[in-house]
Order: structure tokens, then sequence, then C-alpha cells
């Protein structure tokens, strides 16, 4: 018998040897109270948490909370049912329009992931005979929904647009393309220069997608992502995000302004055959969209947040993933596994979580230490963290 899960043996012998070290699992932390969105109980002390997509800080908010203790209250736990059968309660439709009232968009599809909106929008739109060309340091869930839609795919180099336009010249004129970006890239947190390239993908013929799963809420004038910022955000086809990150649920979703977009709701696979949300989650996302629509004072000080630690790191002679400020990820990048999960094990020692990320998720196989501020962080909170790099970074050989 041939053992399926023996193509992982590197990997398993890779854990095996880094852990031989005698540094900790960074990928089996268990977080045994949470506080609020910046403090949590680990290992059984307090430790601020620079590692959560919690990017404004939502998931403690007074509001959101009430709205999903009422709703699990009046509709249960669960609807049990898929969107086109019997699970559509009245507070999907209500999260939906709060989506189309944030992005001032005529459609919204709620996805039970952000994951399955990637894998099911780009599923569907692009099928057998058509192209989806996206940047290679495109997300998982992007590559995903490329293969299940079986459609050919052709990559270009991150965030080139040259590269971008020489691709889109090479494909024939008549076949369907779907040009895949990102507003943020998840692993460096830097920004697409989308301005460029839709305007490249509207003279090649392509539909564009926009994936601002890390930069709803928090980047442009109403928090409406990196196309609104870069002002195409009425050029673009469609708009896939998250509720897992900004909003500070779960769930995923696509916004979309073209005609024949409700068509989608019985064609797209990951949306009909998956059980809907729970309405307390309905709920928590949709009080949440609608209070990021006025949420300023928070955006002005997640960027106070972002540039004092960015800054802070650099004088401190890391090497970061940006050479300024970009969003609300710094990436710190390390020089191998080994000393990159020292490094995490020093800072949690220290009290503060950060994301240890590692090939292949990472671009050019790089490790880092991803860092996520939250506008619930303090200016004190931000020295804290830095004093803990600096004590870490010390400690380890790092700096």
């Amino acid at each position: 018998m041939t053992d399926l899960l023996s193509k992982f043996d590197p990997l398993i012998q890779e854990r095996e040897t880094l852990l031989a070290t005698g540094v900790k699992d960074p990928f089996s932390l268990v977080m045994e109270e949470v506080l609020s969105p910046t403090v949590a109980i680990c290992e059984g002390r307090e430790t601020i948490l620079l590692g959560t997509y919690n990017y404004m800080g939502m998931t403690f908010d007074d509001d959101v909370r009430q709205a999903g203790m009422k709703a699990l209250e009046e509709f249960g736990s669960g609807t049990t049912g898929s969107r086109v059968l019997n699970g559509t309660y009245s507070l999907h439709r209500d999260c939906e329009d709060a989506l189309k009232e944030f992005y001032d968009m005529d459609h919204a599809m709620v996805f039970s992931t952000g994951y399955q909106a990637n894998l099911g929008i780009i599923s569907t739109l692009a099928g057998k005979g058509d192209y989806v060309i996206l940047d290679i340091d495109s997300h998982a869930s992007i590559y995903d929904g490329c293969a299940m839609g079986n459609a050919e795919i052709v990559a270009f180099r991150h965030n080139d647009v040259e590269a971008l336009e020489k691709r889109l010249k090479r494909l024939p004129p008549e076949a369907g393309k779907l040009v895949v970006l990102e507003g943020v890239y998840s692993m460096l947190g830097d920004v697409a220069p989308l301005k460029e390239m839709v305007r490249v993908c509207k003279e090649n013929g392509a539909m564009v997608l926009v994936d601002e799963a890390h930069s709803m809420g928090f980047i442009g004038e109403n928090g409406r992502g990196v196309c609104e910022a870069q002002g195409v955000i009425d050029d673009v086809d469609f708009i896939i995000g998250t509720f897992s990150k900004s909003v500070g649920t779960v769930g995923g979703f696509c916004v979309s302004n073209h005609p024949k977009f409700e068509i989608l709701r019985l064609v797209c696979r990951p949306y009909v055959f998956t059980a809907s949300l729970p309405p307390s989650v309905m709920a928590t996302a949709g009080t949440s969209i609608r209070k990021l629509m006025h949420s300023g004072n928070k955006r002005a000080h997640l960027w106070e947040n972002s540039k004092k630690l960015h800054k802070g790191l650099r004088d401190l002679g890391f090497t970061l993933g940006t050479p300024e400020a970009q969003s609300a990820i710094i990436a710190v990048i390390m020089p191998d596994l080994e000393k990159g999960a020292m490094m995490w094990q020093a800072l949690l020692a220290e009290g503060l979580y950060v994301n240890l990320a590692r090939p292949p998720a990472t671009p050019a196989n790089m490790t880092l230490l991803r860092c996520s501020l939250c506008a619930e962080h303090t200016s004190e909170q931000v020295d804290q963290i830095l004093g803990m790099f600096e004590a870490a970074g010390k400690a380890v050989g790092a700096i």
C-alpha cells in the first residue's frame, strides 16, 4: 500500500528538526482567554496581540456584540441550510444591504468564508478556455479558485505593471480574460499599483477582480480599500473581501455593479452547496460594516500606529518587507526558519504574539514575522512592542 501522506515526509522532518532545537511549535499556540482586541492570556500570561488581523478592533465593540447576542436569542444558533434553500434569513439580506451601502454598489453576495468567496467567484467567472491572469504572490484561495474553474493560469511578476501588460498582449483577443489582483498583499503588507494595472487591463479587454481582504475598513477615505484610495473603484468589475479582518467576525463577500451579477447565486457552487452563516454572525457583520463607514478617526490612529512601528523597527536594525509603512501589516524578515522560530518564541516570552510565516506561504521562500496592527493599540502599547522587539532581537542575535 502506498502511504498517501508520504509526500509530506520532508515537511515532517523539517518540523521535527526545528522542535529538536527546543523551540516551541509556533503553529499551535492556544489563547486561553481574550481580554480585548489587543490583549490575551497566552501560556498563562498577559500577551499583547500583534498578529490577529483585527485591524479596526471590532471584535469587542459593544454594538457589534449586542447585535450578535440579540440575533442568537431570536434566530437560534444556525440555519442548517444553503442560501438558495432555507439558509437566507432577514439578517443575511441586511448584511448584504450594509455591504452595498458601504461600497455604494448595486450588488453584494455573502459567502461563509473569504476563502470560499475567492474560490466561488473566480471558478464561476473563468472556466475552461478562459484565462486568469494573476500576480505570482497571490493568495492560496485565488490559486485554488483558478484550479477549480479549470481556466488557464497566467502569472506575472509581483506588482509589475509592464509584466502584466506583456502577458495580456500575448493572449487571444477574443478569449475571456479575468485579471485578479490584491489591494494589500498579506505577507509583506505591500500595496498594488492598481491605478496603472486597471488601466492596462481595460486597454486589453480584461475584466478585473480585486481582493481587498487586508485593506477594507482601513485604507481609503471611506475605508473601501486600495481601489478607493487610488481612484479606480468604479473601474473594477468585482471586489472580494472578508469579515475575518477589519469587520471582526467570519465570512466573505463579493460586491459588484455588473448587471448580470445576481445569476451567480444559482451557478456558484461554493455558495449553493454550503450552509449559510449563523444569523448571529450576520448581525455582528452588518453592524460592524455600518460602523466602519464612520470610523475615520480610527483609520487615522491606525496609520499613526503603523508608521510609528515601522520606523521604530527599522531604527532598531530589523529588515522590513517594505521601505515605508504601506498598510497595517509590517513584515520583519528573518534569515531562516530556525532564527525566525527563535525570535517568535523570544517575543512570546516577552509578552508579545506575532505570526511566524514560512515557505511556501511567503514570497521568495523567505521566513518572516508578520505584525498586524490594530486601531485599538495605544501609542504606549506600540512603545512596549518596540521594547519587546529590541530585547528579543538582542537575546537571539537578530539585531
